[in-house]
């Protein structure tokens, strides 16, 4: 009892002055894959966000993530592979040297779909999901504005699929490296 005491007062003089914030985040998008598929596919994303912690030390931000498709990859010949929907959720540590910016670090995974058209199967979609790692930079403009600079990495599992007997199964096939550099901003309340 006296553990889960000491760790509620811990997590909460963590986040005692936690504000919650929101943001949007534009940047250039390079998928490399590593499975069977020797395709490179550099293209942009746009990200709205949610977050909640302290600009100096820790938070928690849930992304919505749009990827703009200009490769098609899974899709048979003739067909088109859409634009990606992903959503993710990350953990930020930023660091406070008395400067004017704030470093920081960020881990977190995701999970997204998009269209794609078989001629051979019955799927029409596919699932996939990340772990992301990245880092950055927060240049406040006031006490209530920033510009985020930052590089994300991830690496992404696709869902695999048997275009033989239109069936999905769990294991990963296609596997790929993304990196994106991004500049966004955020608005805390």
């Amino acid at each position: 009892m006296k553990k889960i005491l000491f760790l509620a007062i811990f997590v909460s003089s963590l986040f005692g002055e936690a504000k919650i914030y929101v943001g949007a985040n534009y940047g250039a998008y390079n998928e490399s894959f590593t499975s069977g598929t020797d395709v490179s596919a550099p293209t942009n994303t746009a990200k709205a966000k949610i977050g909640y912690g302290i600009r100096e030390s820790y938070a928690i931000e849930l992304t919505i993530e749009y990827i703009k498709n200009k490769k098609n990859i899974f899709s048979d010949a003739g067909g088109n592979d859409s634009n990606k929907l992903g959503l993710n959720i990350e953990f930020i540590k930023a660091f406070d040297f008395d400067i004017y910016i704030n470093p920081f670090l960020k881990a977190g995974f995701g999970a997204g779909r998009l269209s794609v058209e078989k001629q051979t199967s019955d799927i029409s979609r596919l699932s996939y999901g990340s772990f992301n790692l990245g880092t950055g930079v927060f240049i406040p403009l006031n006490e209530y504005v920033d510009i985020e600079i930052g590089y994300e990495y991830k690496y992404v599992s696709y869902e695999n699929f048997d275009a033989a007997t239109s069936s999905q199964n769990r294991g990963p096939v296609f596997k790929s490296n993304v990196n994106i550099g991004y500049i966004g901003f955020n608005v805390r309340f």
